[in-house]
């Protein structure tokens, strides 16, 4: 699946949300009819964006300010921003082929068609007397109705590759403004790989209720502490869990970036499946008693019980990050988005869950990198109910951030540095668990791919490399992985097969002697590539072991009393010659169809 297959799978799932409501007039249920289908995902690419920029999740608050449509004067849709007073003009030009998409640009008459200064002046009317559309008076009203308008700014927001014009001369082209452009690689980027990562929407400030009513000695317990890092303030306070729900719906792994996994589907499903039923129990507290709790990290927390509410309090954290605690924050999340809304106060009611808040001091000179190293601290101290292996300690790495991108970008594969990052992604079909690439497995095909079939099977390669250190490879060495991934792929290996050093030399085999120049003919090639290499390797096999004697030995047949030689096969492959073997043997007798081997330095 290509990037720009997960991008419609990602507007897919938005259509199928206005179906399901009030909008069923402009986002028609099981359509067939193409015409229909692209109109429908031209106005969820805007969706995309107002969801991804600016955390809006509901559907119909989106589709309230989304503006295209006849007589728009060129906006498709804005956002009012009072936090930051932006207002944003957004211009869309969704293109319905991955080529289009990827290569059509901008002109000049389409961004002229933008009334932007026009509209802002009251007009009601373009220039030719079209007078605008109900949406575009809508976006007039509110300007118009902010208190201290005269503070705010506008920013104008392109959803398209830039045309003729340079970014420089953008401004004077919409009156003036400044101009964001999502070009297409910005769009797989800032839109597409957060959705699938469930990273699209950070928090500046969190907001919890507190219920006091069974508070007996008041809403928390605060102390300061005074670490090797720097001075830091622990608060600790029980919260309702509806709140906690609530908030990890909205954003997801965006509250877990220092987290050295993220939430784990599978492989926590026990935890997550106690989680769930303890929550469930109606009537009953008893999460309170068997959850170890939340531990989250914040630049600033305040807790203010004098809000005009009996027994009421609010907590506000700044620049919030859960570091311990995900799975639950997950589990009440989940529950949270399969219930009704009129199920979620009665199954909530009364639970709560510990909530610890360390707040790190910055007038102590505390670093980014003391934060981080605090942080690793605590997250191998603290009892978790899934274990954090070794490796996920090193999941954050700048090297493996950098590698993910690269690999995204270059080939629309998902590098999973972090435990359970994707299940987000493919619980919502936006993608194939295929496209997910284990971080071992990864450098396993990497090395053999690049001739390195020894390394390729050591054990806890991940760890290994992040303790020592290691660079990002070359585009020709990722080029190689890239390329005997898909052979990976075709090869359809049972369980255990991708631990034979066997399996990774046929990999090698298929990388150096079958690679194109261009990756567009990558698929094809490996096709081509895994039937051909394994005719020839039942050859290979054959005449090294007619030729080792070391790894063969004579027996009795007890039948026929005449002695046979038996080559020990599983020896010879994890011999420490076998490499070189390989090596030579395809040198020599190339498979039918190869190129000359390419030629790339070991990883």
């Amino acid at each position: 699946m290509s990037r720009y297959a997960m991008l419609l799978n990602i507007l897919d799932r938005i259509r199928s949300e206005g179906a399901s409501t009030k909008y069923t007039s402009k986002y028609v249920a099981h359509t067939t009819n193409a015409d229909q289908i692209n109109h429908e995902r031209s106005r969820a690419f805007i969706h995309l964006y107002l969801k991804v920029s600016f955390g809006i999740l509901d559907f119909e608050a989106r589709e309230r300010i989304i503006t295209d449509g006849p007589s728009d004067g060129g906006i498709d849709g804005y956002y009012i921003d009072a936090e930051h007073r932006l207002v944003y003009l957004i211009q869309s030009k969704f293109r319905t082929t991955e080529e289009n998409f990827a290569d059509k640009r901008l002109t000049l008459d389409e961004l002229l068609a933008m009334d932007v200064t026009r509209i802002l002046d009251g007009h009601q009317e373009s220039e030719d007397g079209q007078k605008y559309n109900g949406k575009i008076v809508q976006l007039q009203r509110e300007v118009s109705s902010i208190e201290d308008v005269g503070r705010y700014k506008y920013v104008v927001v392109l959803l398209a590759n830039l045309g003729e014009i340079p970014h420089s001369k953008l401004s004077r082209v919409v009156g003036g403004l400044p101009c964001e452009v999502f070009d297409y690689e910005r769009c797989y980027r800032q839109l597409v790989f957060p959705v699938i990562s469930g990273t699209y929407f950070n928090a500046s400030e969190l907001v919890i209720h507190l219920d006091l009513s069974n508070k007996n000695a008041g809403s928390k317990i605060s102390y300061t502490v005074d670490t090797r890092y720097g001075e830091c303030e622990i608060t600790a306070l029980f919260v309702p869990t509806l709140e906690i729900a609530r908030t990890f719906h909205r954003y997801k792994n965006s509250i877990l970036k220092f987290n050295p996994r993220s939430y784990l589907e599978l492989e926590g499903a026990k935890v997550n499946e106690a989680i769930r039923n303890t929550v469930l129990q109606k009537g009953k507290n008893e999460f309170a008693l068997y959850n170890n709790g939340i531990t989250m990290l914040s630049d600033d927390t305040g807790l203010n019980e004098k809000i005009g509410q009996k027994n009421k309090a609010r907590l506000n954290v700044t620049n919030p990050q859960i570091i311990n605690g995900g799975q639950t924050a997950y589990t009440l999340a989940r529950i949270y988005e399969e219930l009704q809304p009129e199920e979620l106060e009665k199954t909530f009611e009364g639970k709560e869950v510990l909530l610890k808040v360390i707040t790190l001091n910055s007038s102590t000179g505390t670093t980014e990198q003391d934060k981080l190293s605090l942080i690793e601290a605590i997250s191998e101290a603290t009892n978790q109910q899934t274990a954090v292996y070794a490796a996920d300690r090193f999941s954050n790495e700048e090297v493996n951030v950098e590698l993910q991108r690269n690999l995204f970008e270059r080939y629309g594969l998902l590098f999973e540095r972090k435990r359970g990052e994707f299940e987000d992604g493919v619980r919502n079909g936006y993608l194939a668990r295929e496209q997910i690439i284990e971080r071992n497995l990864f450098f396993r095909i990497l090395f053999a791919a690049n001739g390195d079939i020894n390394r390729a099977v050591q054990k806890r390669l991940f760890m290994k490399l992040s303790k020592s250190g290691w660079a990002i490879p070359t585009p020709e060495q990722l080029n190689r992985f890239y390329f005997a991934h898909l052979c990976s792929q075709q090869l359809k290996p049972g369980k255990g097969d991708f631990e034979s050093k066997e399996a990774y030399a046929k990999l090698y085999v298929m990388a150096a002697w079958y690679t194109p120049a261009d990756i567009g003919e990558y698929e094809a090639a490996a096709k081509q590539a895994v039937p051909a290499v394994n005719g020839q390797w039942r050859r290979f096999v054959e005449v090294c072991g007619s030729s080792n004697a070391r790894y063969t030995k004579v027996k009795i047949d007890v039948a026929t009393n005449s002695p046979v030689s038996i080559f020990n096969k599983r020896k010879w492959v994890r011999s420490g010659n076998f490499s070189d073997q390989v090596t030579e043997y395809f040198e020599k007798n190339p498979p039918p169809g190869a190129r000359a081997p390419s030629k790339t330095s070991r990883v």
